[in-house]
C-alpha cells in the first residue's frame, strides 16, 4: 500500500511518530516515492502527488501472478483500468484500477520486491474494508476475482467489505479504507491529534476488532484497529 500526499517529509513526520516507521528513499520508484520500514522490514510506501488535482489518500494493492491478465478480467468484469500495467525498475509491475462502483485499487506484479516484510502486527497493515454502494455487487465483483483468496481451502482473508452507509454520508463514493494494527485503539488517537489528524469516527466494534477513522495531517484517510483476543491469536 502506499499514500499519495502533498508533502512527503511531513508524512514521514506523522507516521514516523505514529507507528515508529523509518524511511528509505527509493530513487528509482515513481516521484521519488520513500519505503517505510518497521523493524527494518518494508510496510508501506509514500509518494509525492505529481498533480495537485489528485486525491491524498492511502492505496491498496493486491498481488498477482500477471497484473495484464488481471487488468484484463477487471475490464471484463465491469470495472475500469486507470492506468495500464507499468513496470517499475526491477521491483515489479503495477497498475491501478476500479471496480464497477468506482472503488479504487492497485495491483502489484511482485519482482525483486515481494511485498509486506511485515503485516498483522502493531503499526502493520492488519486490514482492508470495501466502503461499497451494493455488497452484491461487491460480492460477485471480487468474488469472482480473487476467488482462490478469499475462499479457497487454505484462505486467511484480511479483506471485508460493508455499505457505505454503515460508517459515511450516503454520498460518499465507494473506496476501500486501510486498517493499521494498534494495541490499544482509543489510546492512539491522542497521538493522531496531537500530530496534526483528525478523528473521523471514534471507536467503534466490528467483527474483526475495534476501529476508529482516522485522517492524517494531510487528509489521507486510514484507519486503527485494535484486534480482538481471538483474532490475536490466529494471526
Amino acid at each position: 500500500m502506499d499514500a499519495q500526499l502533498p508533502d512527503v517529509e511531513a508524512g514521514k513526520r506523522f507516521y514516523g511518530e505514529l507507528f515508529g516507521w523509518t524511511f528509505e528513499d527509493r530513487s528509482e520508484t515513481p516521484g521519488g516515492s520513500v519505503w517505510a520500514r518497521r523493524e527494518g522490514e518494508p510496510v508501506a510506501a509514500l509518494a509525492r502527488k505529481t498533480d495537485g488535482r489528485l486525491p491524498t489518500v492511502w492505496t491498496v494493492y493486491f498481488a498477482t501472478p500477471d497484473a495484464e491478465a488481471l487488468a484484463d478480467r477487471i475490464w471484463a468484469a465491469g470495472g475500469q483500468v486507470v492506468t495500464a500495467p507499468t513496470p517499475v525498475a526491477e521491483l515489479g509491475t503495477t497498475a491501478l484500477v476500479t471496480d464497477p462502483e468506482g472503488a479504487v485499487f492497485g495491483l502489484w506484479e511482485p519482482g525483486s520486491h515481494p511485498g509486506f516484510g511485515k503485516r498483522h502486527e502493531p503499526g502493520t497493515f492488519v486490514w482492508a474494508e470495501l466502503y461499497a454502494r451494493d455488497v452484491e455487487v461487491a460480492n460477485m465483483f471480487y468474488g469472482e476475482l480473487f476467488h482462490d483468496a478469499l475462499f479457497g481451502p487454505d484462505a486467511r482473508p484480511d479483506f471485508g467489505r460493508a455499505a457505505v452507509s454503515d460508517v459515511f454520508p450516503a454520498e460518499m463514493p465507494p473506496h476501500f479504507l486501510v486498517h493499521f494494527g494498534v494495541e490499544d485503539c482509543e489510546a492512539v488517537l491522542g497521538t493522531v491529534g496531537r500530530l496534526g489528524g483528525r478523528i473521523q469516527a471514534p471507536p467503534f466494534e466490528t467483527s474483526y476488532g475495534k476501529v476508529a477513522l482516522v485522517t492524517d495531517n494531510q487528509g489521507a484517510s486510514f484507519a486503527v484497529l485494535e484486534r480482538l483476543n481471538r483474532l490475536k491469536k490466529t494471526d
